[in-house]
């Protein structure tokens, strides 16, 4: 089982990716595989809703987005993490989701996910609650820790340093593990995942 974690930031190694790395850690020990996908620092367009991806069957602009899509064929879960900006997550990450999403749900559905932002002081109950909107349209089940999924600090030591902020991220990672391996139970006991009705859209 795979998990793949998503660092939105335009810094591959600032805050965002040291809680995703702590995250990843703890995947790794209850032994799920992941990976770090950084979705890069070059300008990401945002969807315009051209409905090309309908016919090409992947987004029609390309880039990182249809890169990430296609690895998210073989994940069995994810992990996406924002830098707060202005109360929001980056820009970067909503562009890449936008996209990814609608060209490519089937890459998603049904499989658990998980938000995780980072922010010097505030603005983070709002930009996971964008993130988290993700997986209710997706038919993902939202995997959850033992506070909301967030780091505090200014630099990735001080991430480090913010003790229930990674408690918070080793607690989400080992609910993961827990929820992937009950649904891998599940498949071997003959449980089928539900047929979802697509009559209204």
């Amino acid at each position: 089982m795979k998990v793949m974690l998503v660092n939105g930031s335009p810094h591959e190694h600032g805050c965002t990716d040291a809680a995703l790395r702590e995250v990843a850690s703890a995947l790794n020990a209850d032994g799920i595989d992941t990976e770090i996908f950084w979705i890069g620092n070059t300008p990401i367009g945002g969807c315009i809703a051209c409905g090309g991806c309908s016919k090409a069957g992947k987004c029609v602009f390309g880039g990182s987005v249809n890169d990430f899509a296609e690895k998210a064929k073989d994940a069995d879960g994810f992990v996406f993490g924002s830098p707060v900006y202005y109360a929001h997550p980056s820009g970067r990450i909503q562009s890449v989701l936008d996209r990814a999403f609608y060209a490519g749900s089937y890459a998603f559905a049904g499989k658990p996910g998980a938000s995780v932002v980072s922010a010097r002081r505030g603005g983070t109950a709002a930009s996971f609650d964008v993130i988290n909107k993700y997986f209710g349209i997706t038919g993902m089940p939202v995997v959850s820790s033992t506070y909301w999924n967030m780091v505090y600090g200014k630099t990735p030591d001080e991430v480090r340093r913010d003790e229930e902020g990674m408690q918070t991220m080793r607690n989400l990672a080992r609910n993961m593990a827990y929820m992937l391996k009950c649904f891998e139970a599940g498949k071997k006991a003959g449980i089928e995942a539900p047929a979802m009705e697509r009559t209204h859209q």
